[in-house]
């Protein structure tokens, strides 16, 4: 009997042990967890508080230069690094081989096969807009033009998508302008879809190369 006792107490001890081992605890989560680069591209998820996941799109776009990066890049080419659209455009952020030029980019073919020059490529770009609109974002962001509200790095989307002569156009005739690229996209769309976003990181620049 005493032999029968200690087998089956040393069966429940058992069982109460392996128990503990997938019991739910209690663990220590930084609700902010940050990645960052250049001091301005940070992801502020995962998050303990459910109510930041409510209106949550995939790709993620939060406010930082980072979701600015992957929002754009999104809906220029998917995030596709080897991207070639049909009118020549290359690569995420689908350039053209005249503006690489612009930005010290001469090898296309290099270009596309190489993610960390795309990338260093797209923030030059952005450094030689911001200099050439310097004086408008001064002027215009904050305001409200043809139902959007102007700020910089909508402007910033904007000129990326159609060149900084027709974010002036634009801007200049209170939007009665309405510049379009090839494919029917708006500038007024860029500046509504990518206002908001954390862009005082880019230096402005004016001549701003990839380094």
């Amino acid at each position: 009997m005493i032999k029968k006792g200690i087998f089956y107490t040393s069966i429940l001890l058992t069982v109460a042990f392996i128990s503990l081992g997938f019991k739910p605890f209690n663990s220590q989560i930084n609700n902010e967890v940050r990645i960052a680069k250049n001091e301005a591209m940070l992801y502020v998820f995962p998050s303990e508080n459910s109510t930041c996941y409510v209106s949550l799109t995939i790709p993620y776009k939060g406010k930082y230069f980072i979701g600015y990066q992957e929002a754009i890049a999104h809906k220029e080419s998917q995030g596709k690094y080897k991207k070639i659209n049909s009118l020549g455009y290359l690569g995420k952020y689908q350039f053209g081989t005249e503006t690489l030029k612009s930005i010290g980019v001469e090898d296309s073919s290099d270009f596309l096969n190489n993610p960390n020059l795309q990338e260093r490529a797209f923030v030059a770009l952005l450094s030689k807009h911001k200099y050439d609109l310097k004086d408008y974002i001064s002027f215009f962001e904050g305001k409200i033009i043809d139902g959007v509200k102007i700020t910089e790095s909508g402007i910033l989307a904007a000129a990326h998508l159609g060149g900084t002569g027709s974010v002036k156009r634009f801007l200049n005739t209170n939007g009665m302008k309405k510049c379009k690229d090839s494919y029917g996209t708006s500038v007024r769309a860029y500046l509504r879809d990518f206002g908001g976003f954390e862009t005082r990181s880019i230096k402005a620049i004016k001549n701003a190369k990839v380094d």
